[in-house]
């Protein structure tokens, strides 16, 4: 009886989130009224000439022209048609494809002796992202149940401290970078494992060991930072940074180092208590070789995960200091050096948080030895 009542409970909580996406996704296709930059549909396309180019090393690719025939969807010029230009190329670097039923925003819009003429600044594209976002919270609620529905409260939660954190950098001009972004880091640790743990002794022993295993990967690499001198690590690659960019590298490691840390411990925290409930008994000797055993087990694919993350950052980048000339040593050093410095912080992390986290389960759950 009480498996039918779950079941039909989870096919109302199914309709109920469908009809919420279908709900979040046709308001977001119709909300054009809300924004005040200009809005239009693309109704038509036809293609124009195509004109090959080639670069001094060698590269070949096409331009081509469209002409968008376009309505608008908002601003005083709703429902007037007239038609735009663009010019697009087969890599699309810079600029963009666009099809029939399209939804673009416009630029300089203007109307001079009863003609538009305006500019193409990309696509609209809150309907895929809401899509998206349905998609990530109705699979983690059906399928992950209560625990789903936490991770997902503890991810809406974090992006707003982050948000926050990020705007109190900003009104202070750079200054106490890593005073805000540490103690981001400790507060994003304490409600996501709060959250999805509870107030627990797995919780306890889940944060002391991330803490820990994270502030001492970063304490290591600032130590050989000072002996090295920083030397190889380029911090002038860094794209668009209107700050000290050293201070915001070390913040960036240490939140990306955080995420690979406390899933490690979270795994071997949760192995060790499934121990402990099979065999009440249970040593902390054994429950300390246990949880070595287990971290040693995730460590690899853990680094190996890291590093591929950091790396598929720089990799189209990458492919196009190479495709122009530039020798693989240059490339490395402009684009996945930060990036490699990176993956070795975070995989110190990793492997002082295997016996760090293995002693406080001991700790907590072990039984002492007569």
């Amino acid at each position: 009886m009480q498996s039918r009542y779950w079941s039909r409970r989870r096919k109302w909580l199914a309709v109920v989130l469908v009809v919420i996406g279908v709900v979040a996704m046709a308001f977001t296709a119709n909300n054009q009224q809300l924004y005040e930059r200009p809005i239009a549909r693309v109704e038509a396309v036809h293609s124009g000439a195509v004109q090959k180019t080639t670069d001094q090393f060698q590269n070949v690719d096409h331009q081509r022209q469209q002409t968008l025939k376009v309505r608008l969807l908002n601003t005083e010029y709703r429902g007037q048609t007239f038609s735009l230009s663009n010019t697009y190329s087969d890599s699309q670097p810079m600029d963009q494809k666009f099809h029939r039923g399209d939804q673009i925003f416009l630029t300089q819009l203007k109307k001079s002796h009863g003609q538009f003429s305006a500019n193409i600044s990309g696509y609209k594209r809150d309907t895929v992202v809401v899509f998206m976002l349905w998609l990530l919270s109705f699979m983690l609620i059906m399928m992950m149940g209560k625990a789903g529905s936490l991770a997902l409260i503890s991810v809406v939660i974090n992006t707003i401290l982050f948000i926050l954190a990020i705007s109190i950098d900003l009104k202070n001009n750079g200054e106490h970078v890593m005073a805000i972004f540490v103690t981001l880091a400790i507060i994003f640790t304490g409600v996501s494992l709060l959250l999805i743990l509870g107030p627990t002794k797995k919780m306890l022993a889940t944060f002391a060991s991330t803490v820990l295993g994270t502030f001492a990967a970063l304490g290591v690499s600032l130590i050989v930072f000072s002996l090295t001198h920083e030397r190889g690590v380029y911090y002038e690659s860094m794209q668009y940074v209107t700050q000290v960019p050293r201070p915001l590298f070390l913040a960036e490691t240490l939140l990306g180092s955080l995420g690979a840390v406390m899933d490690e411990s979270t795994d071997i925290i949760s192995t060790l208590f499934e121990l402990k409930t099979l065999n009440p008994e249970v040593t902390s000797k054994e429950l300390f070789i246990s949880g070595k055993n287990v971290g040693k087990s995730i460590m690899g694919p853990l680094v190996n995960v890291l590093f591929l993350i950091f790396m598929a950052d720089t990799f189209t980048s990458s492919l196009l200091y190479l495709k122009n000339g530039n020798s693989w040593g240059y490339t490395f050093a402009m684009n996945m050096s930060l990036g490699t410095v990176q993956s070795l912080v975070s995989g110190i992390g990793i492997v002082l948080a295997v016996p760090l986290v293995s002693a406080f389960g001991a700790m907590l759950l072990g039984r002492r030895e007569k």
